[in-house]
């Protein structure tokens, strides 16, 4: 009987010595990385008019960063503003850095920003700009592709007379058009000009 009770004893004992060893050691390890994957769902395939009224894709800008604004050409500040926030942010990076990236601004406004609009507009913030446009289908599509809030505001319905409420975001894109960041509107140009000179 003594014999049995000093087994179970020592059972106990030892059981217990093992567990706590094995607390002691699962402490004492670092606890492993953690890993993420995927990538953020901005951006996308799109078909739209350009400019000069020349069909042009999102692939049609492949093996260049995209710096993307959306907004309308009847906008009285926010566009105008930081679409200047890009040129000037492009203005200081080197010659051949400007290569590697187009400023591209997107109309919120298609029924009002044609391509002679959009030409018209878009010249006044440097010759490397796009100004696209498109179908209504085709404007909402990539505007839903880019995360891109909007909606019509029109105070006096007996007017023709409207505004556009959107996002006011700057997207970069890389090479392959995938998301790398955005900047949100007041980001000062030189803000800019540095984050762009991380990837190029």
């Amino acid at each position: 009987m003594r014999l049995r009770l000093l087994l179970v004893v020592l059972a106990g004992f030892l059981i217990g010595a093992i567990g706590g060893a094995a607390v002691l050691l699962t402490k004492g390890a670092p606890a492993p990385p953690v890993e993420t994957t995927g990538k953020a769902l901005i951006g996308g395939h799109f078909a739209l008019i350009d400019q000069t009224g020349k069909p042009i894709t999102d692939r049609d800008f492949r093996g260049r960063y995209l710096l993307v604004f959306f907004g309308f050409t009847h906008c009285p500040d926010i566009c105008p503003t930081e679409l200047q926030v890009m040129a000037a942010a492009l203005e200081a990076l080197s010659p051949q850095e400007r290569k590697e990236i187009v400023p591209v601004f997107i109309t919120l406004d298609p029924e009002r920003d044609t391509p002679e609009v959009m030409a018209t507009y878009v010249k006044n913030f440097g010759q490397d700009f796009v100004g696209l446009t498109g179908s209504a289908e085709s404007i909402s599509a990539v505007a839903k592709a880019y995360r891109i809030a909007y909606s019509k505001f029109q105070q006096d319905k007996t007017s023709g007379d409207y505004t556009i409420d959107h996002s006011s975001l700057v997207y970069l894109m890389d090479e392959n058009g995938d998301y790398i960041t955005h900047f949100a509107y007041g980001i000062p140009a030189a803000k800019i000009t540095e984050m762009l000179r991380r990837y190029l």
